[in-house]
């Protein structure tokens, strides 16, 4: 009576019964090894269902099988080229939670002895942070895709996107960014990114990006896979597949670094770890006989077609002031310069004392990560932040304190409101109906305040929160508190 177990639903005696059966059953030695391995295969997929799968580690075994059998059967059907694979980054960023994800490297990193920071200093005559200068730091434009091959049939592709990282040839450097590609159905093998359009062009589709890396490797470089989101039609599956890659190292054989030009990278099929796989069977590595074929072959061959840049002295003054190891859109410098800035004076003037890591009460900050994660909710506080700055002067503009204090009632009447607003619902990537409905109640919501603000005068106020016409979900600890030894990066 000392030793009690928890009741199940009332299945425990059945459970128990079902394992004296399979034991008793294992045990007959007129069944032969086929049988028994099939038995145990039952029995613990029989486990793995009464346990709640939440303690076992074959879930993610067995979905790591199902994949790969849903490349092997999409491959078999002909629906994907041979050089397809299952995608490597998505992978990362699914199975190894915020390590790769841009709201982890956003983070202020800590030092070697964990009582002050690495990354994150002030300086004493301006108030503004520290600029640092890094080994890298490229900023480079994704123009297009050229010959890349579709999907067949019984495949509804939901988004074509590359995922890019910086990379050594070895292991992912950076946290891993996403660019969605724009499609056109009369010209199928082509992918183009930043389409023209008016307004504030999305993050999501903003092919102009920057790297800032601080690592020795000498084959330091930046890795592009090709990939789509797909859904099977027969079966309502969906999955991620690479559809190639591409790096470019960005240094030369000197080590010297790469001049801005445009460069055509060749699209390999496989994977990063694989060599001299060609996306589609039809296309051979091997060497024509004759110049002509020769010619024709590299014709033929996918091509990721990028452009280094140089950008102007002010968005090279905001790169200064990010985290050494962050890859990102070009058009929110100045929004991860302005919580750089709130996140030092938060750490390092505003404690008691640099060993203080007590919870601190400040939403802007416990919040703001998640935005890297949602690019939509990062295009609200852009165009909330824009219309902020309009009204501006630029005596206003060249005032940081003004500037921090606007940010934070910005911030707090847009995006703040929207990630605890129960008519938004929760992020889902490549769903395109959630996706239209985000943006509907993102924008209606952005309207909405900006017309309180109108009646008001008032941005960023407690009024907002409580007006019965703005429904609220109920107030947590969490969204409230930033808890510095939870989210700060480690050496």
């Amino acid at each position: 009576m000392n030793y009690l177990k928890i009741d199940n639903d009332g299945h425990d005696d059945d459970d128990n019964d079902d394992d004296y059966d399979d034991e008793d059953y294992d045990d007959d030695g007129d069944e032969n090894e086929e049988e028994e391995e099939q038995d145990g295969e039952q029995l613990t997929d029989a486990r793995d269902k009464q346990s709640g799968t939440s303690h076992s580690n074959w879930s993610t075994v067995k979905k790591a099988l199902t994949e790969i059998d849903a490349t092997d059967v999409l491959s078999a059907m002909g629906a994907i080229p041979s050089g397809f694979r299952p995608s490597t980054l998505n992978k990362l960023l699914v199975e190894e939670g915020v390590t790769h994800r841009g709201s982890h490297h956003i983070q202020p990193d800590l030092s070697q002895s964990q009582l002050s920071f690495k990354d994150l200093f002030l300086d004493p005559d301006t108030g503004w942070v520290r600029a640092r200068q890094v080994r890298t730091c490229v900023c480079f434009t994704l123009w297009s895709c050229r010959r890349i091959p579709t999907p067949g049939v019984g495949v509804q592709v939901l988004s074509r996107h590359i995922r890019l990282c910086a990379f050594d040839g070895t292991q992912v450097l950076s946290n891993i960014h996403t660019v969605r590609a724009t499609y056109n159905s009369k010209s199928p093998k082509t992918w183009n990114f930043s389409p023209r359009m008016t307004g504030i062009l999305p993050t999501l589709l903003d092919g102009d990006c920057f790297l800032r890396c601080n690592s020795e490797s000498p084959d330091l470089g930046i890795l592009f896979e090709l990939g789509v989101t797909f859904i099977r039609n027969s079966t309502g599956e969906r999955g991620e597949l690479s559809c190639g890659w591409a790096f470019l190292k960005l240094t030369d054989d000197a080590g010297n670094p790469l001049p801005n030009r445009t460069y055509e990278l060749p699209v390999n099929g496989g994977t990063p770890y694989e060599q001299d796989v060609a996306v589609e069977a039809s296309v051979t590595k091997g060497t024509p006989a004759g110049v002509l074929q020769q010619m024709l072959q590299a014709r033929r061959q996918p091509r990721l077609i990028i452009k280094l840049k140089s950008t102007s002295s002010q968005i090279r003054k905001q790169l200064c002031l990010l985290p050494d190891t962050l890859l990102h859109s070009l058009s929110c410098v100045h929004l991860l310069a302005l919580h750089r800035q709130l996140l030092a004076d938060t750490l390092l003037m505003n404690r008691p004392t640099m060993q203080n890591a007590d919870l601190i009460c400040n939403p802007v900050l416990s919040t703001f990560p998640v935005l890297l994660d949602q690019s939509d909710l990062l295009d609200a506080l852009r165009a909330a932040w824009l219309d902020a700055e309009i009204t501006m002067s630029r005596a206003q503009k060249r005032d940081l304190s003004f500037l921090k204090q606007e940010f934070i009632k910005v911030y707090m009447s847009s995006v703040y409101f929207l990630l605890h607003s129960p008519s938004l619902p929760c992020h889902r990537w490549a769903d395109p109906p959630l996706e239209e409905q985000r943006a509907r109640v993102i924008y209606t919501t952005l309207d909405s305040l900006k017309q309180s603000l109108l009646a008001t005068g008032q941005s960023g106020g407690p009024e907002v929160f409580v007006d019965p016409a703005h429904h609220h979900i109920a107030f947590d600890i969490t969204e409230l508190t930033f808890d510095l030894l939870l989210v700060a990066r480690k050496q």
